[in-house]
């Protein structure tokens, strides 16, 4: 039995359940695409000056709509969707249950947008409220499985719990640290997170490929060379938090680069060659994307001045973060509602755009008269691939499975 069908011998027996609440990622889907391209307006609006309805929290909303926002959501739909599948028996998220926690996602966004309004007591405990519920679903069969095959995805999260618990307690003053210097922090976590995350979709859609296109290979993703980029994240975000000044960072930042782009020989196979597949081409680019943004930020501390760094990271916020969850939506959209793994020119001009709003972003670096103009054309094209994506796969998520299978 397929992966992707793996759920169906333990879906619950719930009455009535609408077809976008099928399964995890159906309502995360239908909001998150229509969210990203809101909130990336609205910033867009912000930085020229039009309006900012968020007062004094201006930078921290705009950091941390798309790492607890955005990124929370792009999280849960891989949890919700991937455990049951990795761990059978595990009963999956649907009905009722799943519009609760969708409720309540939307009750975070609706709080943050009004921090400056609303007690931050009310708003940190409704959105922390939300990965509470996340961690509490996956802990059970994640990390107390026997065998920790999937364990790292468990401690990832509750990483980022404490760390979102960290922010706002800074926020209230309760802490000393800085705000945006723990939502870098998240940041870097959230690039172990995609990276986690990353590993487990390759191995289900190349072989996925593989085996539809009739190859005699087995495409395995090698957890040393994940292991060893995920250390040197790590790594690089706790030397930056404590020792931020400090040159071993530069040297850091480029150990961070090789590892990242060390994965890319995982597509070299020893009998078939995958290496210019679409869906290849796709994944590693976000590899790429992760390992110019800690080569660029590593370059700058050691033969520049160190103040471009914030320019770089848009290599990771713009363009990895942006590309995996792209790619990961289309992804889960084909796979998981029966259909077979296709790429179009739709697919490639959505990558290309990604491309284009980050490299239009880090420009700023060396463009900063121009820096209001390329900020504002670099968020329309980035959101341009979320708005094909709604327009292409709309109606497959609210439309039963292809293959019958509920879910």
């Amino acid at each position: 039995m397929a992966n992707a069908t793996k759920h169906y011998l333990h879906y619950p027996e719930e009455e009535n359940v609408p077809i976008y609440l099928a399964y995890g990622f159906r309502p995360i889907f239908l909001l998150l695409a229509p969210y990203i391209i809101l909130t990336a307006i609205m910033w867009a609006f912000v930085w020229a000056g039009v309006v900012n309805p968020f007062g004094n929290y201006l930078l921290e909303w705009h950091i941390y709509e798309y790492l607890f926002g955005v990124g929370l959501a792009g999280i849960m739909a891989f949890v919700f969707t991937g455990v049951p599948e990795l761990f059978p028996g595990v009963v999956p998220l649907i009905g009722k249950k799943l519009k609760y926690v969708m409720l309540l996602w939307i009750a975070g966004r609706i709080s943050f947008w009004m921090i400056d309004i609303l007690p931050l007591f009310l708003v940190a405990l409704i959105n922390l409220s939300l990965l509470v519920v996340v961690i509490a679903w996956a802990f059970k069969p994640v990390v107390l499985d026997p065998l920790q095959r999937h364990s790292s995805l468990g401690y990832a999260l509750a990483t980022m719990l404490i760390v979102e618990g960290w922010f706002y307690g800074s926020m209230m003053g309760i802490f000393e640290t800085p705000a945006l210097e723990i939502l870098k922090a998240a940041l870097g976590i959230m690039m172990i997170l995609l990276l986690l995350a990353l590993r487990r979709v390759n191995m289900e859609v190349i072989n996925e490929i593989m085996e539809d296109e009739g190859m005699d290979d087995k495409f395995f993703a090698k957890p040393f060379r994940y292991n060893l980029a995920i250390f040197s994240i790590a790594l690089f975000v706790a030397v930056e938090f404590f020792y931020g000044t400090n040159s071993a960072l530069g040297w850091i930042g480029l150990a961070a680069f090789a590892a990242i782009l060390g994965i890319l020989n995982d597509y070299n196979l020893e009998f078939e060659s995958i290496i210019f597949k679409p869906y290849t081409i796709y994944l590693s680019s976000i590899l790429v994307l992760m390992a110019c943004g800690y080569g660029f930020m590593g370059a700058d501390i050691l033969y520049g001045q160190g103040t471009l760094q914030n320019h770089f990271r848009h290599f990771l916020s713009t363009g990895a973060f942006g590309l995996s969850f792209y790619m990961v939506m289309v992804i889960v959209s084909y796979v998981h509602t029966g259909r077979k793994l296709q790429s179009n020119y739709w697919m490639v001009l959505s990558v290309v755009l990604i491309f284009v709003a980050t490299i239009l972003r880090v420009s700023i670096a060396y463009f900063p008269e121009a820096a209001s103009s390329l900020y504002v054309l670099s968020s329309i094209i980035w959101v341009l691939p979320f708005g094909v994506y709604y327009w292409q796969f709309y109606r497959y998520l609210l439309l039963p499975r292809a293959d019958g299978v509920k879910g």
